[in-house]
């Protein structure tokens, strides 16, 4: 991956579907905003590429797709939001946190059974994040926030699938630079005081 050469900061918080990452995306938006920093906030996938709308009609199990086919709509995806997004914003000297990116591809793409070394490939060509968190919560806690959200669950949404998911998440700290595991079953506020800790003495912001 390259590295960040932007005047700008990049910030990821990743997590599996339930974990809360939404949550402490919008909080850190908030704070530094507060502090009169520019900041854009945004998500993976993305809103309106072509690409992210087939995503969302296979997440909501409408169509179905090989694996391999799904992670590369991601690639196209993504690639359109760094295009058009986030370089630019970062170029700019903003803040840019996203509720999501590469590490996704990692975690779901493998528990979909294709090899990590190939998903970290297809993505090698992307700028790595200055600064990326990983909500800890078990599957169990997450499908009973799923399920209380009362929206019915996606492709992913699954107890048994998201501990597959999460045996990924939790080996990437030690692959990727700059990426934190969180204590994410705390309340808000002590999540939030974990990731506001490291944002200041990393990135002294």
């Amino acid at each position: 991956m390259e590295k960040n050469t932007y005047p700008g900061k990049f910030i990821v918080i990743e997590g599996l579907d339930g974990s809360g990452q939404s949550t402490q995306v919008k909080l850190l938006g908030d704070f530094l905003i507060n502090k009169e920093l520019k900041v854009i906030l945004t998500k993976e996938p993305t809103q309106d590429s072509e690409a992210s709308k087939e995503i969302r009609e296979i997440l909501d199990k409408k169509i179905k797709i090989k694996p391999g086919k799904l992670q590369e709509l991601f690639i196209q995806d993504r690639k359109e939001h760094l295009d058009k997004l986030i370089i630019p914003a970062l170029k700019k000297g903003k803040i840019v946190i996203s509720d999501r990116y590469f590490f996704s591809t990692f975690a779901f793409g493998a528990s979909d059974g294709l090899d990590l070394e190939w998903l970290i490939k297809i993505n090698d060509g992307f700028i790595l994040p200055d600064l990326v968190f990983i909500l800890k919560v078990s599957p169990q806690i997450c499908v009973k926030r799923i399920e209380s959200r009362g929206e019915g669950k996606k492709l992913f949404e699954r107890e048994e699938k998201l501990a597959e998911v999460w045996e990924t998440y939790k080996v990437l700290p030690g692959r990727f630079k700059n990426v934190y595991m969180i204590e994410g079953e705390k309340s808000i506020e002590e999540v939030f005081s974990q990731i506001k800790t490291l944002v200041h003495s990393k990135l002294n912001l």
